[in-house]
């Protein structure tokens, strides 16, 4: 949704391959279907990812480099704001994990 589904959108448009990291698979394959209706472009894939759990951005990282020949454009957009505090299972702040470390781990592992 919001900014996110924007950009994606966009590139769609401009016939990239296309992959919605979202943590619903409900609302990730809506927006997908959304996306490819709206632009004709059937290269815009769904996949899972929380970063909210370092383990859930690990496994997405690693599916990526599997399954991608290449990643030309990252966008790191998703973020969370007035949750109460909460500890991950991994000991982590939820807010700041979400938002700062899952992003940035994600990054760093898709660098290569």
């Amino acid at each position: 949704a919001g900014i996110g589904k924007c950009v994606a959108l966009d590139l769609a448009r401009r016939n990239a391959r296309t992959i919605l990291a979202c943590r619903s698979r409900e609302r990730g394959q809506a927006a997908v279907e959304e996306i490819r209706a709206a632009t004709g472009n059937p290269a815009v894939v769904l996949r899972l990812l929380d970063t909210s759990s370092l383990a859930s951005v690990r496994a997405f990282a690693r599916a990526v480099l599997r399954e991608e020949r290449r990643l030309d454009v990252l966008v790191n957009n998703a973020g969370v704001t007035g949750l109460p505090f909460t500890i991950t299972p991994e000991g982590l702040e939820e807010t700041f994990v979400t938002n700062y470390l899952g992003p940035f781990l994600l990054t760093n592992l898709l660098l290569g």
